[in-house]
């Protein structure tokens, strides 16, 4: 046989071979697929599930709620299987999925949100729940010795031991724009691999380095019984900031926003019944992570403030006035968080362009408090029940600051100096000039972040002329910054006018400090 002949033997015989394989798949499909799925349907059932959810999220046991019994049962009863998936804190990944619909919802902080949503170019879902705010859960704790104020690492050797992308990196942020460290150096973090790594390095540091620790719950507790360790900031004196939120996919939004409610209700309902067993939530906590101690369980229950209901309808700005409290609207809070990263170089530019209200979604809840819904109540028909919100469990609001007496303020832990921008005033008087009267307003919104302080406004003047008369007018420039505060709706009781001691000639020294003081620990 020639060497062509048997070349083209060859091909006939994969050309062959070809028709084959495509003549047996056709049987296959055509016929042995069908056949073999008429009989699992003939000898199978139908399922209890007609939708089906997944919610990607990470081990963090604010999420237990999330994850519980509770809340599962509550979707099955509405035909929906939930499916949690664990995508260990990728935040960018979480995003892709949400963008590809491998997931149609997820849980952030909103921090992390606005970052992920700026490196991707866009934000492929909306917000439409707040989820817990975190108070005490996170800390920043130091030696004392060498850091026993924010104040202390206003140095060029201070760092700061954190877990990156956390919430405790973010915490760490609000301290580097709300307080006036401008030696801070520019490498000021030092990255651990989380909170227990972060605990390993403080038990090993120096007790005289200018080094703050940053460390979530259970290791906080632990951190707090090494000697000479303070907290120096908690969670638990921060409002608004680190916040966590459900988000779902937009256009599973636009598309399935029934199922999107039943996911809120569910929680809400499962939130509802373990906040009110006694312990619930530290049981439920330490059955998530059974690792956990009833001690570190309890803890961290004490550390994170679940929303309820009253208190998502006010942050979506659904009630107003006495019935919201002091909470911050979601709108307020996202460009307050957006602010921190900007000021911390997270952030080139506000990646909303100011438009914050878009990064989330108010119908939901609108609807549930129009339909009265109650998380108690299943089908909102028992008596007496879901008529309004008056039913509902309460706003938690920060506890008033009461006056104190001179004692107490002397006696008072220095927190820090906040960072605000010179306030300007009219040369020799103490008339607060009209473009100091915005930096005035944006102080206001600083101490709304910061309810649990008081603040010393410290008057300042040159050191020209006569002592006596330097001193009358930094009192009164303080004085005048704090009748402007107070006319912004500052609580009278936490503010306190002083005056410093003329020590410069210089222009900057006609200004005015305000520093942050708390009853100690």
């Amino acid at each position: 046989m020639s060497e062509g002949n048997g070349s083209k033997g060859c091909i006939v015989a994969v050309v062959w071979l070809v028709l084959l394989a495509i003549l047996g798949g056709a049987v296959w499909f055509f016929y042995t697929k069908p056949k073999d799925e008429q009989l699992n349907q003939a000898t199978g059932s139908s399922s209890q599930y007609t939708h089906e959810i997944t919610i990607a999220a990470d081990l963090f046991s604010g999420y237990a709620v999330l994850r519980s019994a509770q809340m599962r049962d509550h979707l099955k009863s509405d035909g929906i299987r939930l499916t949690m998936v664990d995508d260990g804190a990728d935040y960018g990944a979480r995003l892709e999925a949400l963008e590809d619909g491998d997931v149609q919802m997820a849980v952030y902080t909103i921090d992390s949100l606005l970052m992920a949503g700026a490196k991707a170019g866009g934000f492929p879902a909306s917000i439409v729940m707040v989820i817990d705010e975190t108070k005490g859960a996170d800390a920043v704790l130091a030696y004392k010795s060498a850091v026993a104020s924010l104040q202390d690492l206003d140095d060029p050797s201070a760092r700061f031991v954190l877990t990156p992308s956390s919430p405790s990196e973010f915490l760490a942020r609000v301290v580097k724009s709300h307080f006036k460290l401008p030696n801070l150096s520019g490498d000021w973090m030092i990255e651990a691999d989380g909170a227990a790594d972060v605990l390993k390095k403080m038990k090993a540091a120096k007790q005289s380095d200018k080094t703050a620790y940053v460390l979530w719950e259970p290791q906080v507790s632990q951190a707090k019984k090494l000697s000479g360790v303070e907290v120096i900031l908690d969670s638990s004196k921060i409002k608004g900031l680190i916040v966590d939120v459900l988000v779902a996919r937009r256009e599973y939004l636009r598309d399935h926003p029934d199922k999107v409610r039943a996911v809120i209700e569910a929680y809400s309902r499962a939130a509802h019944h373990y906040r009110s067993q006694t312990g619930g939530l530290a049981k439920l906590v330490k059955s998530d992570d059974p690792n956990l101690s009833d001690t570190e369980a309890k803890s961290l229950v004490a550390g994170i403030q679940w929303k309820n209901t009253l208190e998502n309808y006010a942050h979506f700005g659904l009630v107003r006035g006495a019935s919201a409290g002091d909470l911050l609207s979601l709108e307020d809070m996202i460009a307050n968080v957006t602010d921190v990263l900007i000021k911390t170089g997270a952030l080139e530019s506000d990646p909303l362009g100011g438009r914050h209200s878009s990064l989330y979604f108010d119908q939901i809840l609108t609807d549930m408090k129009a339909d009265n819904f109650h998380p108690a109540n299943l089908m909102n028909l028992i008596e007496g029940l879901g008529q309004g919100t008056g039913d509902l469990q309460g706003v938690r609001t920060n506890a008033h600051l009461g006056a104190l007496s001179d004692n107490q303020w002397n006696t008072l832990q220095a927190v820090g100096d906040l960072d605000v921008p010179s306030i300007g005033f009219r040369r020799g008087s103490a008339a607060i000039s009209l473009s100091s009267e915005h930096e005035l307003k944006r102080l206001k919104k600083m101490l709304d972040s910061f309810p649990s302080f008081y603040l010393r406004v410290v008057g300042q003047a040159r050191a020209v002329g006569d002592p006596e008369a330097n001193r009358r007018l930094a009192r009164s420039r303080a004085e005048s910054v704090v009748s402007f505060l107070k006319g912004e709706g500052v609580n009278t009781d936490r503010v306190r006018t002083e005056s410093a001691p003329a020590a410069s000639r210089a222009g900057s020294a006609q200004s005015v400090r305000f520093e942050l003081g708390q009853v100690p620990y």
